[in-house]
């Protein structure tokens, strides 16, 4: 009967520093050298030639780790394989994942998740996204070389020119990079996040500056705007359209309340409390402003009312225009090629009062409930404008109904250049 070997332990691990081979039996040696160094060794036969597999060192790898190491090893003996063999497979799988680029690692996220997306064209918009955008610098690079760098790289370019762009293209090499970090093709931190990243790399446009650049659609193109939005149904839509028609801001519109309308006399009044400047304002109603209140139901307080007659979101407004306007390639665009807002809208009033009417510039003021710079003009003006404001409201409405063109016009750079409209 042949004796057993006697098995290591942990303390004789720690312990023993003579050079050479100390066996713990089923293969698994413990292996120092003359410098001193241990490491685990799985010693096998196959088909007669011997073999040494390295376990790793004993600093980092444990006598229990090591015993199930070889184990494993055994286990792939007893199946026909060569453990050295399996071994080096999977390293070659690893680098082979590694170096997977970035447009492949796009498109297999892109296969992988269309079938969830609501819009059959999502996928589309998200492959002309990366191929634009993404593809000139990132697509033919490893995954997992992709760095902060690169994808500032990416993203300067139209951080500022074309905000709304850049920002979807931010999110969604970040869901690439996500992706391919779970599918174990690269490692360590996303470096496209935004949170705490790369918020404090990309330069911000100052709020100012935002209030004052919300993506306006040119004027000459409103009517066709309009038929294409009255062709929408909904009350996202009607209040949209509302917002177009009075000029007024979108949460002004949203918590608009039926108790706030005199439809006899075709006026709106704004309490001061719901107000911007909050100071009470009346905006006087077209036909067609009063047209689509009409469409509304009167079965509460709000007129434009959302889940269980709540005000609408601001969210659900842009939604109308997005998806009016898909995510690449928009229809509805301002003069650098962004997707148009809706508070945008009163910058494109704004610019085709300046345009195309004779009304002073103090009556589009008024109309839009800004306060003018001078007190004294301000006290003089605010009872002489109401008339006035009702004749521009109605040329407006008319002029959003007219029969829309719609020719491939270049927007005037004019307009990106108008005073404030927030």
């Amino acid at each position: 009967m042949a004796r057993q070997q006697q098995r290591l332990s942990a303390l004789q691990v720690g312990k023993l520093s003579k050079p050479g081979l100390h066996g713990d039996g089923g293969g698994l040696t413990l292996q120092i050298t003359a410098t001193g160094a241990k490491s685990w060794l799985f010693r096998y036969m196959v088909a007669g030639k011997p073999y040494g597999m390295g376990l790793g060192p004993t600093p980092t790898v444990s006598l229990a780790e090591a015993r199930q190491k070889a184990l494993d090893a055994r286990k792939l003996l007893v199946d026909g394989i060569n453990p050295l063999v399996a071994k080096k497979q999977i390293a070659d799988a690893l680098t082979t994942a590694k170096m997977r680029t970035f447009n492949q690692c796009a498109a297999a996220y892109i296969q992988k998740h269309k079938a969830g997306w609501k819009n059959a064209k999502h996928a589309d918009q998200w492959t002309n996204t990366v191929k634009t955008y993404a593809s000139p610098v990132l697509g033919d690079l490893p995954v997992a070389d992709v760095d902060t760098g690169l994808v500032v790289k990416c993203l300067a370019p139209i951080w500022e020119s074309k905000t709304e762009t850049a920002s979807r293209l931010r999110g969604r090499i970040e869901s690439v990079l996500d992706w391919a970090t779970t599918s174990g093709y690269r490692t360590g931190e996303n470096p496209a996040r935004w949170k705490g990243h790369l918020e404090n790399l990309l330069a911000t446009i100052s709020r100012s500056s935002r209030t004052r650049n919300h993506p306006s659609l040119p004027w000459q193109r409103i009517a066709a705007f309009m038929a294409a939005l009255r062709a929408r149904e909904g009350v996202s839509a009607r209040a949209v359209e509302f917002c177009i028609l009075t000029a007024s801001r979108s949460g002004e519109v949203r918590g608009a309340r039926w108790a706030e309308f005199d439809l006899a006399g075709k006026v709106w009044t704004i309490p001061a409390e719901r107000m911007k400047a909050r100071r009470e304002h009346e905006v006087p109603l077209s036909d067609a402003a009063l047209a689509s209140l009409e469409s509304m139901p009167r079965d509460g307080e709000i007129v434009f009312a959302g889940m269980k007659g709540q005000p609408l979101s601001d969210v659900s407004l842009t939604a109308v225009i997005r998806r009016m306007n898909g995510d690449d390639k928009p229809v509805w665009v301002d003069a650098n090629g962004d997707g148009v807002t809706v508070h945008g809208f009163r910058s494109t009033f704004r610019m085709w009062a300046a345009e195309t009417t004779n009304y002073l510039r103090e009556v589009a003021e008024h109309a839009l409930a800004h306060q003018l710079p001078d007190a004294v003009e301000r006290a003089c003006q605010r009872g002489a404008q109401f008339t006035k404001r009702a004749a521009l409201m109605a040329e407006w409405a008319a002029y959003c109904a007219t029969v829309p063109t719609d020719a491939a016009l270049t927007p005037i750079r004019r307009a990106a250049q108008c005073v404030a409209t927030n």
